[in-house]
């Protein structure tokens, strides 16, 4: 059994001792969350889902303004876990905390990413990040300490190490990064009940697994859960599982999870940011049917704009007519 689905059976049971029982104290968002997946015809999951999330307050809008098909479609998105990417450059702390006390209330798991890393994205459409290792540092530590003893797994620094692979962050900047995320894995696993996945791109990205490896490991990968793949991309399930299986077999075994947001129609040849014809892909899930791979997840949120490129808004803004065309052109719910 995937050791994330051990973790996760152990916590449920600490959840449940600590208070989850019939009769507490449920705020309304708590209620909301548990609603919406008591009609998900999505696959049992141990995840948090956001009741205020960008579709669900978009669903609520649409039925203001009797768009009732529309919002009916989008509930493909609302109504099932995403990570949450908590404000880079600024305190996380209030964001965590609200999602991980929510998600205590229902016994479940919340979602994290962690992006902050300094000369993020080298420039590109989500550029930005902490200002110099001292200031990730002090991000990296109020996020950590939000987390207290809740339940949470954290996909951490999408795409840093990749940038290094591919050569797009500068050589004299590769020492400091992989530090940082090494000391962040720590960081982050002094919280008794967090899992921490340090990202490791996709297979159309660094095509060669292999390349990855020794660049993971002086990141610290040996002291996190393991590495996650396909994240804010639209490899296929299929395709990424094989390349995941290469990598942690070159990692002694190290697990791995997916991201399964956006992958449903797979990629377009070429097209990276916001490409059409797109699809919601497998709904999240510990339920993998192979050992090494603990979870199918939601990590870049659908609906969430790649960047400016196809008329989208800027990185991480939400772009309710892109969320619709995912959940129409999907074979799901």
């Amino acid at each position: 059994m995937p050791r994330l689905i051990h973790t996760l059976a152990a916590l449920a049971v600490l959840g449940l001792a600590a208070g989850c029982a019939p009769g507490s104290d449920v705020d309304e968002a708590s209620v909301a969350g548990a609603a919406s997946r008591n009609g998900n015809p999505a696959p049992a999951s141990p995840f948090w889902v956001d009741p205020d999330s960008p579709a669900a307050r978009q669903i609520a809008q649409w039925e203001r303004d009797g768009r009732t098909e529309d919002a009916r479609l989008l509930r493909r998105i609302a109504d099932r876990p995403a990570a949450l990417w908590p404000p880079a450059e600024s305190d996380p702390g209030p964001a965590v905390r609200r999602a991980t006390e929510a998600a205590a209330k229902e016994g479940r798991t919340a979602l994290f990413v962690a992006y902050d890393i300094p000369h993020r994205d080298c420039g590109q459409h989500s550029a930005g990040g902490a200002a110099d290792a001292d200031a990730y540092r002090s991000w990296i530590e109020k996020f950590a300490t939000a987390l207290g003893r809740s339940k949470a797994l954290v996909v951490l620094e999408p795409d840093a190490v990749a940038h290094i692979v591919d050569g797009c962050t500068p050589a004299e900047l590769h020492a400091e990064r992989e530090q940082l995320l090494g000391e962040a894995i720590r960081r982050f696993k002094q919280q008794p009940h967090t899992t921490v996945y340090l990202d490791a791109g996709n297979p159309s990205w660094i095509k060669e697994p292999a390349k990855l490896v020794e660049p993971l490991r002086r990141a610290g990968i040996a002291d996190a859960d393991g590495f996650a793949l396909n994240v804010s991309n639209f490899q296929t399930d299929a395709v990424t599982k094989e390349y995941g299986l290469l990598l942690s077999r070159s990692l002694g075994g190290k697990h791995f999870v997916i991201d399964t947001s956006r992958n449903g129609n797979g990629p377009l040849p070429g097209v990276w940011c916001n490409p059409p014809g797109r699809a919601l892909g497998t709904p999240p899930s510990t339920d993998t049917g192979e050992p090494a791979l603990d979870a199918y997840l939601w990590v870049k949120r659908p609906g969430e704009s790649d960047g400016t490129c196809a008329g989208g808004p800027k990185a991480g803004e939400w772009w309710p007519e892109y969320a619709l065309g995912l959940a129409r052109n999907s074979a799901a719910g």
